[in-house]
């Protein structure tokens, strides 16, 4: 028997799988099951028949080039559309600045690879996005954890992170951040933490990646527009490489997203691009460009926003309901996620094996955390519930399962011990 260990380079054997494609491979084996899992938008919210609509006049032949290689920067009056959603977002920019990419994980995966060098240091907040973790991973960066506040990062102790690297001879080489309702605490960014990270950014010499998915999807009314700002649109300095994607707002399935950055990095980014995959797919990229050019994106949004802050309210009350002495959360903005505490003997990734056996799944909180910065693992008792893709009824069934699983464990846990609140979690 072959032993194809010994074929793979270090970074191939040092790849580490999804923990939200593991629980993935659960929902395939158990008929049934809840899923808590994956931020996936919700299907019901897909523009199915506008789709149709244009899918067929886009096949019909009067175009040859629709199903035909594109430009490796993208469809040209895509990107024009994306200039127009960046000039709307306060960012205004140019088209030599932005990369059309197949999802917004390829934009984390190019910048990895044209930025860091092996052993290089990127700063993330702790917890991250567990595809950012991945992607950093894979070209050998280490990270290094910024705590959190209600919120977001914490600058001070972000400061005291970066001299202490410095100091230790290390290349700090960007900090990754989510600011709207970030995966997978749902905290927002204040408009104070922006500007005071812009202006860290410039005074220690390092590049701000923002990553902006959520951005749309806020809850809370016509100020929360201003509250959502990028840091791009205040970046005077070229510090801030700026990710989004359509993948939230429209559907997951066409890949389409973007990267914004300065141009002597977005030749680079370019070039990187054309190992990967030449170009993004191209008639994806018509689909998204027509949908956006017949204004069905922008009317789309409210919708969007009062759908999930609905069923932000349905599992948040269930939570209330079920588990109200138990665990903690806070309620998010906008996003997809609930980050909950469990009672401090209960560790979240052991529970999973039994909230399966009760037909819930979640994705446990030390997925989400660098281990690698000095600062241990974290997230042992924390939880990520996604509430954007299942309906109501099945939101609250499976909370209700998973209040059964938790006190199962309780009890086998302390079987001799009323279960106690516990106290409330720090904004990790």
């Amino acid at each position: 028997m072959t032993d194809y260990q010994g074929f793979l380079s270090t970074a191939g054997r040092d790849m580490r799988e999804s923990p939200i494609r593991r629980m993935g491979a659960l929902l395939g084996k158990q008929r049934g099951i809840i899923s808590f899992a994956p931020g996936y938008p919700a299907p019901e919210t897909f523009p199915s028949a506008d789709l149709q609509d244009i899918a067929q006049s886009l096949v019909s032949g009067s175009d040859p080039y629709v199903l035909q290689y594109g430009p490796t920067r993208g469809f040209r009056p895509l990107l024009e559309q994306i200039a127009g959603i960046m000039d709307e977002r306060g960012a205004p920019t140019s088209l030599d600045r932005l990369l059309v990419t197949t999802g917004s994980q390829q934009g984390l995966d190019l910048v990895a690879r044209v930025l860091i060098d092996p052993g290089d240091v990127v700063m993330v907040e702790r917890p991250t996005y567990t595809g950012a973790i991945m992607a950093f991973r894979n070209v050998r960066a280490s990270l290094a954890g910024v705590e959190q506040g209600p919120d977001g990062v914490d600058v001070a102790a972000l400061d005291a992170v970066h001299q202490r690297l410095v100091a230790d001879g290390r290349r700090v080489r960007f900090l990754y951040l989510v600011p709207n309702f970030q995966n997978p605490t749902g905290l927002l960014l204040s408009l104070e933490k922006r500007r005071a990270l812009l202006a860290w950014a410039s005074r220690r010499n390092v590049l701000i990646l923002e990553d902006d998915p959520y951005r749309e999807l806020y809850f809370e009314g016509a100020a929360t527009e201003a509250e959502v700002r990028p840091l791009r649109a205040d970046d005077e300095d070229g510090r801030v490489i700026y990710l989004s994607s359509f993948s939230k707002t429209l559907a997951p399935g066409y890949r389409v997203a973007w990267i914004d950055a300065p141009v002597p990095l977005s030749d680079r980014l370019e070039v990187a691009k054309q190992s990967a995959d030449m170009c993004s797919g191209s008639f994806d990229q018509r689909m998204v460009h027509e949908v956006a050019r017949r204004g069905i994106l922008s009317r789309r949004l409210p919708m969007l926003r009062g759908h999930y802050r609905d069923k932000r309210d349905v599992m948040s009350d269930a939570l209330r309901q079920e588990l109200g002495g138990l665990c903690t959360w806070a309620v998010p903005r906008g996003g997809f996620f609930l980050w909950v505490a469990l009672p401090e003997i209960v560790d979240a990734d052991r529970l999973v094996e039994r909230a399966v056996r009760h037909g819930v799944v979640y994705v446990a909180g030390d997925a989400f955390y660098a281990d690698d910065d000095g600062v241990g693992p974290g997230g042992r008792n924390m939880m990520r519930l996604a509430f954007s893709a299942a309906p109501p009824d099945r939101i609250r069934e499976g909370v209700a399962r998973l209040a059964v699983a938790i006190r199962e464990e309780i009890e086998a846990l302390s079987p001799a011990a009323p279960a106690a609140r516990p106290a409330p979690p720090r904004p990790a």
